[in-house]
């Protein structure tokens, strides 16, 4: 087995846990969360439904504002803000929620998204990144329903790699969910991404969950595209079969960021903090990841 590969397949629906959480960051340096979803209310508790129904039962179901304070109580310095969009006309909504939020909480670097395809994509894009100043976009492509490569992202692509924004995209193949309403390994993989930055070589791309059953393919994609970054997200907590090994995360600290997925999460909020640090970590590579990468990518306006 490769270095980083993955253990054995998802399978959901997944059991929640009871473990322990801490109440502050374990770390005695700030900590940057990457990846914090924030949506208004009515869309946060139809995800709660789905989730409940198709994955795990989520333990957090707090809301954005509740989010916010959650974090920053317990030691979060930022956080990077995230939603998605699943049908036509809802993107501009969420943009202005985003938009909004980010003039209210300083802390908080909020990414706008677009659903590909839509009417006014690309223009739905360059609101939110030039008049509503969001951070990037976030695209999700179980959701969203689309292939990384397909030809409908590339107006926006270039858009964000004109402006010079990120683009985090849920590229990786898991959780495979047939509830997702599409096959979700045909449509997503490693070479997918590698065909997307082929095409678009000052596009700066982030795929959460370290590309989860392909890290190591995540690994040799590191190794070719300086542009592209992984996320933690979920992947060093000891829930999914997926773990990563400690010189993976090692020799890629410089191109990894901590994201918690809160508070979508079956598990204690800092889990994946507590095994971070358990992975004994030069400080500078533990530091890296859990702050400077983010502000490297997010503090750009």
């Amino acid at each position: 087995m490769h270095e980083g590969c993955l253990a054995g397949a998802v399978t959901l629906p997944l059991a929640s846990m009871g473990d322990p959480e801490g109440d502050r960051q374990p770390f005695d340096r700030p900590v940057i969360d990457a990846h914090v979803h924030l949506f208004p209310e009515r869309v946060f508790e139809a995800l709660w439904r789905w989730f409940d129904t198709h994955a795990w039962p989520i333990r957090y179901r707090l809301h954005a504002e509740q989010v916010i304070a959650f974090l920053l109580e317990r030691g979060v310095e930022r956080m990077v803000g995230l939603h998605y969009s699943h049908t036509p006309g809802m993107a501009r909504e969420l943009n202005r929620f985003a938009r909004d939020l980010a003039a209210a909480h300083s802390q908080v670097w909020m990414l706008g998204t677009v659903l590909p395809g839509e009417p006014d994509a690309r223009a739905i894009a360059r609101e939110a990144l030039e008049t509503y100043r969001l951070r990037g976009l976030k695209l999700h492509c179980h959701v969203q329903r689309v292939a990384p490569d397909d030809p409908r992202l590339d107006e926006i692509y270039r858009v964000c790699a004109e402006l010079g924004r990120p683009v985090l995209i849920h590229a990786g193949r898991e959780p495979a969910s047939p509830a997702y309403g599409i096959d979700v390994r045909q449509i997503c993989s490693a070479q997918a991404i590698r065909r997307v930055l082929e095409r678009h070589p000052d596009l700066t791309l982030v795929v959460p969950h370290l590309g989860a059953d392909e890290v190591a393919d995540y690994g040799q994609l590191l190794a070719e595209f300086p542009n592209l970054w992984l996320d933690t997200t979920m992947m060093l907590a000891d829930y999914f079969p997926l773990p990563p090994t400690r010189a993976f995360v090692e020799r890629w600290g410089d191109r990894l960021l901590y994201g918690s997925d809160f508070p979508n999460l079956p598990y204690a909020w800092d889990r994946e903090l507590r095994a971070l640090g358990n992975l004994d970590l030069p400080d500078a590579v533990r530091q890296t990841i859990v702050r400077d990468n983010a502000r490297r990518l997010f503090d750009r306006l």
